[in-house]
């Protein structure tokens, strides 16, 4: 579905249903240097369910025209602007990575507009490497090959997995080739630059969940432990053997828990 938001055509994936703003949708938000691909397995699956869905590109991103955002206020910001734009009112975030520092922000900033949280290979800051940083602005291909492997934990780096035929490593070069140039970096740099995730912890009050990969290398497993101690939630689920890139690592895992949770809230 194509959207007219702020002067710029941007795209978000409906899971190939018609969107209707009935109840509260799921509204997927992919991480740095992905797209509406990343929850592509998950978007499809809940919209074949029932639940209205929203996965977005954001600015620069796969299909989405603009700038690319530097800051998480200002991608928070840009969510809520689209949520406006198809008139709704509240939503169930489902927030991988730097999604998830997203979700946290709207959630704090925005309560009313906000009635879930679910974060996924994600915790309350996430502290890129400089050298990493510096490969997104300079050779951002290098950067991209990088997270490729540093994102997949063993069974993703051995094909191993549940959806036959998907290559785990070409799927996420390809879909972050796919971004605008200078988009990865900007993304990189948001995360860097969030320090608001403690402060959103003690100050959220709606239900949330986590879903952690017991092989991140990227957001590791311990952090995201530590945020739900500060969110004071024990729907944790953690996914044995999984890298960063969880949603199309694990996706079977992942609707498993986000079913789970989004029926009995």
């Amino acid at each position: 579905m194509k959207i007219n938001l702020n002067n710029e055509i941007i795209f978000a994936s409906t899971g190939g249903r018609v969107f209707e703003p009935k109840m509260d949708p799921l509204w997927f938000i992919h991480g740095s240097g992905q797209s509406h691909l990343s929850f592509i397995l998950q978007g499809r699956f809940f919209a074949n369910r029932g639940w209205p869905v929203i996965a977005a590109d954001m600015p620069s991103h796969g299909l989405s025209n603009g700038i690319a955002l530097m800051s998480i206020e200002a991608m928070s910001d840009w969510q809520i602007a689209l949520m406006d734009q198809l008139d709704v009112e509240k939503v169930q975030i489902v927030g991988h990575s730097q999604g998830g520092l997203i979700g946290l922000d709207m959630a704090h900033r925005y309560p009313n507009r906000v009635s879930q949280l679910s974060l996924v290979a994600t915790a309350l800051s996430i502290p890129v490497n400089a050298g990493l940083i510096e490969m997104a602005k300079n050779k951002e291909q290098s950067a991209i090959d990088a997270m490729i492997d540093w994102g997949h934990g063993p069974e993703g780096h051995n094909h191993d997995n549940t959806m036959p035929g998907q290559n785990h490593l070409n799927f996420g070069v390809q879909l972050m080739a796919a971004n605008k140039v200078g988009a990865l970096y900007a993304d990189l740099k948001a995360c860097v630059d969030y320090t608001n995730g403690n402060l959103a912890a003690n100050e959220i009050k709606l239900p949330v969940q986590l879903i952690l990969a017991q092989k991140d290398k990227m957001t590791p497993m311990k952090s995201g432990l530590k945020a739900a101690e500060a969110l004071r939630t024990d729907n944790i689920t953690i996914v044995e053997n999984a890298g960063h890139m969880l949603p199309s690592e694990h996706p079977e895992d992942v609707n498993r828990a986000l079913r789970s949770f989004f029926i009995k809230s």
